[in-house]
């Protein structure tokens, strides 16, 4: 098959253009911008636009098919193009079920844990050999590409995103996999510049169920009240199965596993990890993995990219970054690491730098997420709120929304960074939490001081 992709750049688009030509397509792509690490794998594959930009003479009959991206706008040239020759247009969510539909779609959505409960999921069936196709938002150790397309795998585990399909479809991308297999770990809102009040949001949870094929099955976090109510009110004729946080216990900062056999120890940590886990256990088990062979497996998963890792760590002190932006998110994060590190004080430095964190009202949502730390900071840029076209917002509202009269708000970049450097390590675990960069602040002078 010949493919076009309509912005190859983006994390999720050219890791799918990168499996389909392992897979034998023909596989060409445009942007207008790349960057890297996109940008250096799509050039090592010989994939990389000659030129940035949108040139509609690529467009023609021969295509079998046109993949949409996200970043793309709803005039873009080449898609115009694309609609007047009747080329098969999909979005990325299409495409992947249009490849799987043969396939048992295993499914992992909620608005938080999903990523990790799908890498844990491929990194016990990659360490005991179980070959399947899969789709999962971050890169994985282990793994070349964050997609893989067979003919010949019987399963296929998709990370199942909230978010919209394309500029031109919106649908939220889970509602089109079509799941056979599925697991919800959670409901917080988010994405409020797609579904601007909570009841739209949590309506898109009830539309995912009932996207679930007949005879399939629904594994569900039960420790979350809104996404129970939810699950069981629904009259879609699947199987409901409850999971809830795995028993463990912490010593001396290390976690281990409540087994039948004792205590297994195990490298990720926190309450909320440990719930992924739970999850990740079950569909692993209606994957035909057993409950011995899951432990021997889950014990050397290291965790998700940008997902609490440890940046530095001596005798000192410990430096810890997570992907952590939403209210849940952060609340998580910011207890995982207190508990883990019970006799270390424990500063948090969150970044303020999506479009709901950035808005006034959702602002609210953050209230005592960041009270497990011993002292905390918030950064955020007043420009970025210009860029996307928000109320400005103050430091004092900052303050307000999450509920804690000595939190330290920063809006510059440099003074930022002077406070962190000013920091001694000694018996401190600092965590920083961003989707964003801080403002361009580099975190490698921090790993130096830890």
């Amino acid at each position: 098959m010949r493919i076009h992709f309509i912005a190859i750049g983006g994390s999720a688009m050219h890791n799918l253009a990168l499996a389909l030509q392992h897979k034998g397509y023909q596989i060409t792509g445009s942007d207008d911008t790349i960057f890297d690490p996109s940008k250096g794998r799509l050039h090592r594959a010989g994939l990389l636009p000659e030129a940035f930009g949108w040139y509609p003479e690529k467009i023609t009959t021969e295509l079998d098919a046109v993949i949409l991206g996200m970043h793309a706008k709803p005039d873009n040239p080449e898609l115009l193009k694309a609609q007047e020759l009747g080329v098969s247009i999909y979005s990325y969510p299409e495409f992947l079920y249009e490849q799987s539909k043969d396939k048992t779609r295993v499914v992992i959505g909620g608005s938080h844990g999903k990523t990790t409960i799908t890498s844990m999921i491929l990194h016990v069936l990659n360490y005991h050999d179980i070959a399947v196709d899969y789709m999962v938002g971050a890169q994985l150790e282990g793994f070349d590409r964050m997609v893989h397309l067979t003919s010949e795998n019987q399963f296929i585990v998709l990370e199942g995103d909230e978010y919209l399909s394309s500029p031109i479809d919106r649908r939220p991308k889970f509602h089109l996999y079509k799941a056979n297999i599925a697991l919800l770990s959670g409901i917080a809102w988010d994405h409020i510049n797609v579904f601007p009040t909570y009841e739209n949001y949590l309506e898109q949870f009830s539309l995912f169920i009932d996207s679930i094929e007949m005879g399939g099955s629904l594994t569900y976090n039960s420790e979350d009240p809104e996404l129970s109510r939810v699950v069981l009110s629904s009259q879609k004729p699947i199987r409901k199965l409850a999971y809830k946080t795995h028993p463990y216990s912490v010593e001396g900062g290390e976690t281990y596993l409540d087994t039948e056999e004792g205590p297994l120890p195990v490298e990720i940590f926190g309450a909320h990890n440990l719930n992924n886990l739970a999850g990740a256990k079950w569909i692993c088990q209606h994957m035909g993995v057993d409950e011995d062979d899951f432990y021997e497996a889950i014990q050397s998963f290291k965790g998700a990219s940008r997902r609490l890792e440890t940046l530095a760590q001596s005798s000192k002190g410990i430096l810890i970054k997570d992907f952590a932006h939403s209210p849940s998110k952060v609340k998580a994060t910011t207890s995982a690491v207190k508990e883990q590190y019970a006799g270390h004080t424990v500063h948090a430095c969150l970044e303020l730098h999506t479009y709901s964190s950035l808005n006034a009202e959702f602002v609210q949502q953050y209230k005592g997420s960041l009270d497990a730390a011993d002292k905390a900071w918030v950064f955020y840029s007043p420009e970025a709120i210009k860029i996307k076209r928000l109320e400005e917002i103050s430091p004092d509202e900052i303050k307000a929304a999450f509920g804690r009269e000595d939190l330290r708000v920063f809006t510059n970049p440099a003074e930022l960074a002077e406070e962190l450097l000013k920091i001694e390590p000694q018996n401190l675990a600092l965590l920083m939490m961003s989707s964003g960069n801080y403002g361009g602040f580099d975190l490698n002078a921090l790993v130096e001081k830890f």
